[in-house]
């Protein structure tokens, strides 16, 4: 099938812009974390997975860790246990855990993995009790209940896994010295494994245009420093995007060189974020 001489001449110019982009990150890993409506729209969905598995055949080495919010939400609600959030984090019951467990390590891990699959990556499902790859205690603010603060993560088993050439999917789901569950924000799980295997950059897919000020205009890129100050305005930094800001800040304290916060419901948004200019939300530069 033949092409227009404009198509070509716009394929031509993505593909131009790209190649220093690649050559700047082949080698690299970098953490995405996954959740919003990318991960529930089918269209976005596909996309995703195969944006992923072409980044790993350039030679960038992705690490996913996926979020749940919305279906462990409908689940909750299936099941008619009643839920809130303190600070963007979900108040977890004994109950609740359970719940978000099987939702987390079963159904959307093995999803991601089959669709990773389906374009010929090789997905490496990271969950569950056996692998016992996040250690967590219990969060010191008990009003959250079943929510873990993490103390550690198995490094040697995800660098033995990329090395592999392999794209590892992690669960958010922490594990006490007893092997009891806790819910660790998705966010906060992502920015700990990116400052851990000292990635170059942590994606966090959310489902908003970035950062906004006051004025609700996009911030498009800012400094640690201007992030830190930020923090602290509670009309700007509220909700969900507290934990969010919070742990890419870490990242960056932890060596992360770039920190992204990107609209996930914008189509092929990880790779227009690495492999473009202007990239589609905030980066925060360290």
């Amino acid at each position: 099938m033949s092409i227009s001489k404009n198509s070509a001449t716009n394929i031509s110019k993505v593909l131009t812009e790209a190649l220093p982009f690649i050559q700047k990150f082949s080698g690299k890993n970098i953490v995405i974390k996954y959740g919003g409506s990318a991960m529930q729209e089918n269209f976005l969905r596909k996309n995703f997975a195969r944006d992923v598995v072409l980044m790993k055949t350039v030679g960038i080495n992705p690490v996913i860790v996926h979020g749940g919010g919305p279906q462990i939400g409908k689940e909750l609600d299936k099941l008619k246990l009643e839920f809130s959030f303190k600070n963007g984090i979900r108040v977890t019951t004994p109950e609740m855990i359970k719940v978000i467990q099987k939702v987390l390590d079963g159904d959307i891990n093995r999803d991601i993995k089959n669709l990773i699959d389906s374009w010929g990556g090789q997905g490496e499902s990271i969950s569950g009790k056996k692998i016992n790859f996040i250690k967590a205690t219990k969060s010191k603010n008990k009003s959250l209940g079943e929510v873990g603060k993490i103390s550690s993560i198995d490094k040697a088993k995800l660098l033995k896994f990329l090395s592999a050439d392999k794209i590892p999917i992690i669960s958010p789901i922490g594990w006490t010295n007893k092997k009891i569950p806790l819910n660790i924000n998705a966010d906060e799980a992502a920015c700990f494994i990116a400052g851990a295997i000292k990635a170059e950059k942590i994606i966090l897919l959310t489902d908003v245009h970035g950062i906004k000020d006051l004025n609700g205009k996009k911030i498009s890129e800012m400094s640690l420093k201007e992030s830190k100050k930020l923090l602290k305005d509670k009309q700007v930094i509220k909700g969900g995007m507290l934990p969010k800001l919070k742990a890419a800040i870490d990242a960056l304290n932890k060596g992360v060189n770039y920190a992204h916060i990107v609209d996930g419901r914008v189509p092929h948004a990880v790779l227009l974020e690495i492999l473009t200019q202007k990239g589609v939300g905030t980066l925060i530069n360290r």
